[in-house]
């Protein structure tokens, strides 16, 4: 007999734990590693998987995703697992799918689509097999491939708790305590924590703000402080000033939670780019935040944004890139004659020109998205050939040549091809990647941010991880083979308390990746019709990786779903 159900075979184990790589066998049993190094037990009819020449490696952790509704329809997360992502952290920034009454679906669904940019005919494909949290999580049992943690959503609880008032008012006393009772079963049903904002971007589908910013900062905490009592998990956040860059009151605010929950508290924001102005705005002082932080004892994580946006610009198909953007964002939902009849009225003309310079600063007027930069917007594609040498160069750069205002560029441009040209958001630059990799490398830095299972109207960024291993691991050399796969591996189970996911040690759960480590990169995206409804999305696929193995058991190999179902609910340890 067997002493293993799988082996991998004559691979660099790169363990997660940031020590050497060696080669070594991995034997797995009952869908964990059994040994690492020779085998000594028997091999006889276990599966085996070559590895010479490739690494084998932890699975991806990824801390920060929206695939809840998605997982009911697609228990792979595509496209995550074909990234080498083997657990999914989901119901972040306030948004669960549960707890949510029958009578509530539609308006969940169009929180989700709304703010997380999915759509609504795809989350008809919902199977709504549940309503509290606890139903959620025991419905997914036996359906997943990935494995699955969820936190539960601040937005989701007071609509489940308050009806349309969540949108609407403060929560009374008799609300709030029964919010607490709920996030103390959904703590004890397996929750990953809690998560909640009070971000003026985020508005749900009737554009008003999204239920958890009607919440008093004291209702905040209250919650918090709940979901710390179970000793485990953590709390994700987004404070009102995260857009423009932390306050002081937002910097106080984060302290006390970590102080009164004794859980990491994980943010978004700090380093890289402030999410308004320029890349790396404020690092200082975000490092002095976080030192005092530290010296309080209070465990601030911010999710770093690694990968540059790459989201494209088509005003035939709308985007909501100009959410912040009142005369820009009006347009987009227009149909093609109103838009084409809309963009040569030099009256409206004359509001858009200077527009984007100038977004929406007040939460209580809209989104306050900070738009694309027109030194990052680039030409992609021309529908005439006479426009043919402005494709690749950016708007700025064209409107330089042209003596032109950047609007009056790319609005021209595009009423002249009847709205066919193509535009790109690609904000990578020097300064992107220095103020990058100044903030990476600290201690409360989290590799991230992929908002996988959103945004299918603009961009896949599950591409994140395999992205983070060619660039800054592979061509940059930032960082060692060892010690990136620990950042995406290691670290984020660790503070996400999943204590037996993120290295590849016995007894350990047998989540692993397989990949060339001269051919990882985050390959290819593309125009997918693959949704409910045969709705589109953008897919990425990378190159590079052999195999995703969850719990022992392959469900992605050479790029191609196996359609094993082997996935779990994954609890923090207490």
């Amino acid at each position: 007999m067997s002493s293993y159900d799988l082996v991998i075979r004559g691979g660099i184990v790169v363990d997660g734990t940031g020590l050497a790589r060696r080669r070594a066998d991995v034997g797995v049993k009952d869908g964990r590693i059994a040994e690492v190094g020779h085998l000594r037990g028997a091999i006889g009819g276990a599966r085996v998987i070559e590895a010479d020449g490739l690494v084998v490696a932890p699975g991806i952790v990824d801390a920060h995703t929206h695939y809840d509704p998605q997982l009911t329809f697609d228990p792979y997360a595509t496209s995550s697992c074909y990234h080498g992502v083997t657990t999914v952290l989901v119901g972040n920034c306030g948004f669960s799918i549960a707890p949510a009454r029958v009578a509530d679906r539609p308006y969940v669904k169009a929180l989700f689509a709304k703010v997380e940019g999915m759509s609504p005919v795809a989350l008809d494909g919902v199977e709504w097999d549940f309503e509290t949290f606890g139903e959620f999580l025991a419905a997914r049992r036996g359906k997943l491939g990935v494995n699955m943690a969820s936190y539960i959503g601040h937005s989701s609880l007071r609509r489940f708790v308050m009806g349309p008032e969540g949108s609407e008012r403060e929560a009374t006393e008799g609300e709030i305590a029964e919010m607490r009772r709920l996030v103390r079963e959904a703590m004890a049903a397996g929750a990953s924590g809690f998560s909640s904002s009070h971000a003026p971007t985020q508005v749900d589908g009737d554009d008003r703000p999204v239920p958890s910013r009607f919440a008093t900062l004291e209702e905040l905490q209250v919650l918090v402080a709940e979901a710390g009592r179970s000793g485990r998990g953590s709390i994700s956040y987004l404070p009102k000033s995260v857009v423009g860059g932390l306050d002081r009151a937002d910097e106080d605010l984060l302290i006390r939670l970590g102080e009164e929950s004794r859980l990491p508290i994980v943010i978004q924001g700090l380093g890289g780019r402030n999410k308004v102005d320029v890349p790396g705005a404020g690092w200082e002082e975000a490092v002095a935040f976080l030192e005092r932080a530290s010296a309080r004892g209070a465990a601030v994580f911010s999710l770093l944004r690694n990968h540059p946006f790459d989201r494209p610009i088509d005003f035939e198909r709308g985007t909501p890139l100009y959410a912040g953007v009142p005369a820009w964002h009006a347009v987009m939902g227009l149909s093609h004659e109103e838009k084409m009849a809309r963009l040569r009225d030099a009256s409206y003309r004359e509001r858009m020109r200077d527009a984007v310079e100038n977004p929406n600063r007040d939460p209580d007027k809209g989104s306050t998205m900070p738009p694309p930069r027109w030194d990052v917007t680039f030409v992609e594609e021309v529908a005439d050939e006479r426009h043919a040498r402005f494709v690749r160069r950016t708007i700025a750069d064209v409107a330089r040549e042209l003596g032109k205002k950047p609007a009056d560029v790319m609005l021209d441009l595009a009423v002249s091809e009847n709205l066919q040209t193509k535009f790109r958001w690609e904000d990578k630059s020097d300064a992107w990647e220095a103020a990058v990799r100044e903030s990476m490398k600290h201690p409360a830095m989290l590799m991230g941010v992929s908002d996988g299972g959103a945004h299918f109207d603009r961009d896949d960024g599950a591409d994140w991880s395999s992205y983070f291993l060619r660039f800054w691991v592979s061509e940059r050399r930032d960082w060692t083979l060892e010690e990136g796969i620990r950042q995406l591996t290691q670290v984020p189970a660790s503070m996400a308390g999943f204590g037996d996911r993120g290295t590849l040690l016995p007894g350990y759960a047998a989540d692993v990746m397989i990949f060339d480590p001269a051919a990882i990169g985050p390959g290819t995206k593309r125009l997918v019709h693959d949704l409910p409804g045969g709705e589109p999305r953008f897919q990425s696929r990378p190159t590079g990786i052999h195999a995703t193995i969850v719990n022992g058991e392959p469900i992605v190999l050479d790029g191609e779903i196996t359609g094993a179902l082997p996935g779990t609910i994954v609890r923090p340890a207490g």
